[in-house]
């Protein structure tokens, strides 16, 4: 009995152990969730970035969405990226909110817009329910709505990695300005960050693509209403110069920008637009001139398209005319507006 007893405490111990072990394997291994698009036959790939949408079409974003769809057809659209504040004012209130459908499943109806739309949340989302924009039965509903915290999408010769940037925000911990926030998932702001900044890390060191962009919510170069977001400039931007990040994409601010920064390579990419803008005031910051190349409070959305060689960036108005268009080569390491 004796010697049965110890066989069973050794036999504890080792699955303990093993349990441990594997626990810190998993964490340590830092992996985010990935999506595969698959490249063109001729290498390319294509595009299109929205933000700071969903508002069951009012404030012109039924016809940004018209526009989205003849330039996705000219693109031949891959896919389309959210950077998030998804459904106003409080995100969705349920997985069945009807504010799903009569803002995204009735507004983006282009045949181009039907590809996977991947999306990550804003500010104004964790003011609802958070988790409902991740349920599953939201892609029941439209099979095209993918919405993670954070993960990466791999389309061969671009990869992107899409990061939850509002728990970075202190403020909104301390200074809630009446509202709600659902922090269930983050239940504590430190160790949330840390353990993200962690996995975006391993997740950039192992990246071989040829092209690298983030995608967030908030800005960290910014010469709108809310300007640059400190957290961001502090703890995530360090991370992506030093791991060849080419593009860091977000929303949050309503307008359409580009601006560049003064000791990377890194270009910045405000898509912010896609319904609710005009807000007609500039945050008095002070900037390197040279640093911002593109600037315009109104309501449009960009497009980017990628070759082994090239990058494009163009940014279009509510009207689908084009505002700002730029091109940079990995060849001749030169960019052009």
């Amino acid at each position: 009995m004796d010697s049965r007893r110890s066989l069973m405490s050794a036999t504890a111990s080792l699955c303990l152990l093993l349990s441990i072990f594997t626990t810190f394997v998993v964490v340590s291994n830092g992996e985010l969730q990935r999506f595969t698009e698959p490249a063109k036959s001729d290498g390319s790939v294509s595009f299109i970035v929205i933000g700071d949408w969903g508002r069951r079409g009012s404030f012109n974003q039924s016809i940004v969405a018209y526009q989205m769809g003849k330039i996705g057809k000219k693109i031949d659209l891959d896919f389309v990226v959210s950077t998030g504040d998804n459904f106003y004012d409080n995100g969705l209130f349920s997985e069945h909110d009807p504010n799903f459908e009569q803002s995204f499943s009735n507004i983006y109806t282009a045949p181009s817009l039907q590809k996977q739309w991947y999306s990550v949340l804003g500010n104004h989302d964790y003011r609802g329910d958070s988790e409902a924009q991740l349920s599953s039965v939201l892609r029941e509903i439209d099979s095209r709505w993918i919405c993670l915290r954070s993960f990466v999408v791999d389309a061969e010769l671009v990869e992107m990695f899409f990061v939850d940037t509002t728990p970075f925000v202190k403020e909104y911990y301390t200074e809630a300005d009446g509202h709600t926030y659902d922090w269930r998932a983050v239940p504590s702001r430190n160790s949330y960050v840390k353990s993200l900044l962690g996995d975006i890390e391993v997740s950039l060191k192992s990246s071989k693509a040829r092209w690298k962009i983030v995608v967030g919510h908030h800005a960290m170069r910014s010469i709108g209403h809310h300007g640059d977001t400190k957290e961001l400039n502090e703890e995530l931007l360090p991370i992506l110069k030093e791991n060849g990040v080419d593009l860091y994409m977000n929303g949050h601010d309503h307008c359409l920008q580009h601006m560049s920064d003064e000791d990377s390579p890194i270009q910045f990419l405000t898509s912010g637009a896609g319904s609710k803008a005009w807000r007609g005031d500039i945050n008095p910051v002070t900037i390197n001139p040279k640093s911002l190349k593109f600037y315009y409070d109104g309501q449009g959305f960009m497009s980017a398209r990628f070759t082994h060689s090239d990058a494009e960036i163009v940014f279009y108005d509510v009207f689908g005319e084009v505002l700002h268009k730029w091109v940079t080569s990995k060849q001749l390491l030169h960019s052009s507006v």
